[in-house]
């Protein structure tokens, strides 16, 4: 996934260099070629080589403007944004960047409204899109991005163990945490753990938000330290204390892979990693509170295009940008072969794409009203808090309060701190 944890180092670094030695070209990324469009995105692992495939053919249908396709690494990429569009120089035509960061990027005045250049593409509207994955793109009436997928934190399980230990589980597409104990009261004294502790961003994300918990109230200030982020916490911190879950240091996902491990929650595009093992295996929403599809959540994030700000770009040029969007909206397939869901909904006529797991978040227009990106622009410093210390947390190694204490004051220091804020 462009957002996964783990990366292909050596794939990393080879995008790394290629998008170094565009970066650096004397005539800018945006002015490259004459009738060339940079593009940058942070598709180094195998997806990369389905972005890869799909320029390839898009480029064979002979544009005005073909696309020069540059993988980075995410924290690369990240890193040399600002500094490039800072400088007006190098500025790439076309970058893919992840929903949360579009309304820091946006305060900061980094992009360009797509408004006056939709006019001329009709179809590019968001009857043609995912609501969740097209409402982000849009602030205060003016369109900044548009969605290539959108990518969901769902619940992998094992077919064969839920039929052993609770066979009613999946009845109704949904796990609630009371199944997963059943379960585990069972299935531990087989030495198999009920679920897997997994990245715990998402997962305390979503239950979060299921424990009517908000990320911030205003839009800038963090509200961490509250209840609802307790509950999150302790019930997962009483999974792993029953003796449910995977324990510290074991990695939840081979031991899925395995037989070892009931339900595993992690993201849609870990599937084709899961396709190569020998378990008999489904994909279904995360866990819940509830069994009620209406109170459903499932943590998403998306993969948008946007245009940096470049004054050298051309209305040509800009023209180009859009023909390819338009044509991507229509040629999404290959997209979600790397597992993902692609935002487009032309895709849910397509009868390979509805056999394909992860097409069942997209199923209906109540199961995409479960999927939810989480907005907040200051989103990557929740994060950072999130991966720093969760972990520590639900294993029992640092009490709730505590952390819950100091990651706000953490979320907080850091927003003080943002231009972007000013």
């Amino acid at each position: 996934m462009g957002t996964s944890k783990k990366r292909w180092k050596l794939l990393g670094v080879l995008g790394l260099a290629i998008g170094i030695m565009a970066g650096c070209s004397s005539s800018g990324a945006s002015s490259s070629a004459k009738n060339e469009i940079t593009f940058w995105n942070p598709f180094t692992g195998p997806d990369g080589k389905n972005m890869q495939a799909m320029v390839d053919q898009y480029n064979k249908t002979n544009p005005d403007y073909k696309i020069k396709n540059i993988s980075l690494k995410e924290t690369d990429m990240y890193t040399k944004i600002p500094t490039i569009v800072n400088s007006k120089k190098n500025i790439p035509d076309l970058t893919i960047v992840h929903a949360e960061r579009i309304k820091q990027f946006k305060d900061n005045d980094m992009l360009t409204s797509y408004n006056d250049l939709l006019t001329d593409y009709p179809d590019i509207k968001a009857e043609n899109y995912v609501p969740e994955a097209w409402n982000i793109g849009e602030i205060e009436s003016e369109r900044y991005s548009i969605p290539l997928d959108i990518h969901t934190f769902g619940l992998y399980y094992n077919k064969d163990l839920v039929n052993k230990y609770l066979p009613t589980a999946l009845d109704d597409n949904i796990v609630t945490f009371d199944e997963v104990k059943q379960v585990g009261e069972v299935s531990k004294k087989d030495k198999i753990a009920s679920i897997g502790v997994t990245w715990l961003k998402p997962n305390f994300l979503s239950l979060y938000a299921q424990n009517g918990g908000a990320l911030t109230e205003d839009g800038i200030q963090p509200t961490l330290d509250n209840q609802a982020a307790k509950d999150t916490f302790n019930l997962w911190k009483d999974l792993v204390k029953t003796g449910y879950t995977t324990k510290d240091g074991e990695d939840p996902t081979q031991m899925f892979l395995t037989g070892k491990v009931v339900f595993l929650p992690e993201g849609i595009w870990m599937q084709n990693q899961v396709k190569q093992s020998k378990i008999n295996w489904g994909l279904t929403n995360a866990p819940q509170v509830s069994d009620d599809l209406s109170k459903t959540v499932n943590w998403s994030s998306s993969h948008q295009f946007v245009m940096f700000k470049d004054e050298k770009r051309t209305d040509e040029k800009a023209k180009g940008v859009m023909d390819f969007l338009n044509w991507v909206r229509d040629n999404s397939m290959e997209w979600a072969k790397s597992g993902q869901n692609p935002a487009t909904l032309s895709l849910l006529e397509n009868e390979e794409y509805k056999q394909m797991p992860q097409a069942f978040f997209l199923s209906t227009p109540e199961q995409q009203a479960t999927l939810k990106i989480f907005d907040y622009k200051y989103n990557g410093y929740v994060s950072e808090a999130l991966d720093a210390q969760a972990g520590d947390v639900v294993f029992g190694k640092l009490e709730v309060d505590k952390a819950l204490t100091q990651m706000q004051k953490e979320v907080s220091a850091k927003v003080e701190k943002d231009n972007s804020n000013k």
